[in-house]
């Protein structure tokens, strides 16, 4: 009987540990959003530069491609989570965090956006967007005890702060993809990294 007691103290020990491991999981973003974003950001900034260099074609044409990418793949989430997705999930915390957050940072993105055409122009703009992706990205690092985020946040805000004293569009672009290469992409890629090494872990 006691043999029987002590198993069963072991067996609940694991199932413990089990979930502290699916905890930790579920507390790690496996950094596609930010990859995905990320690149799609740089290429939009970049392609903007060689636009406005080369004269293709309107000057925002890229980041008019860029928002017409962004709603598709917007939609296409919304449909896959609310008509797609069978599984139930237990909301936590953190998540119901994140969900706050994100709708915060989108009617905020839109503001400036609307802002932008209506007067500010992109060139004070974007820094103002910049400054908007360093606090996403910062309590996003917070909230996962990601220090990768954490850092490139304050690079986004160094980048957000000198881009306010440069008046050619070119270069805020170039600014602004250094900006999302350092809080997006490459923190990105690091939690992508550790996120394939955990799973494998456990």
């Amino acid at each position: 009987m006691k043999e029987q007691d002590n198993l069963t103290e072991h067996q609940s020990l694991q199932i413990i540990e089990q979930m502290i491991r699916s905890a930790k999981r579920e507390q790690r973003d496996n950094g596609i959003g930010w990859i995905i974003w990320g690149w799609l950001l740089v290429a939009a900034s970049v392609l903007t530069y060689f636009n406005i260099e080369e004269r293709w074609f309107n000057a925002f044409f890229f980041w008019n491609l860029f928002g017409l990418a962004s709603i598709v793949m917007i939609f296409y989430a919304l449909a896959r989570q609310f008509f797609f997705k069978k599984t139930v999930r237990v909301k936590t915390y953190t998540a119901d965090l994140f969900e706050k957050l994100n709708i915060g940072f989108f009617i905020f993105l839109v503001f400036i956006i609307f802002a932008i055409n209506r007067g500010i122009g992109p060139v004070r703009g974007f820094p103002l967007l910049i400054g908007l992706y360093g606090f996403w990205v910062l309590i996003y690092g917070t909230a996962l005890n990601f220090r990768p985020s954490v850092i490139g946040a304050y690079i986004s805000w160094a980048i957000a702060y000198a881009s306010l004293y440069v008046d050619d569009i070119r270069w805020i672009m170039l600014l602004h993809a250094l900006a999302v290469l350092c809080g997006y992409v490459i923190p990105g890629h690091i939690a992508n990294r550790e996120f394939k090494k955990l799973n494998r872990i456990n």
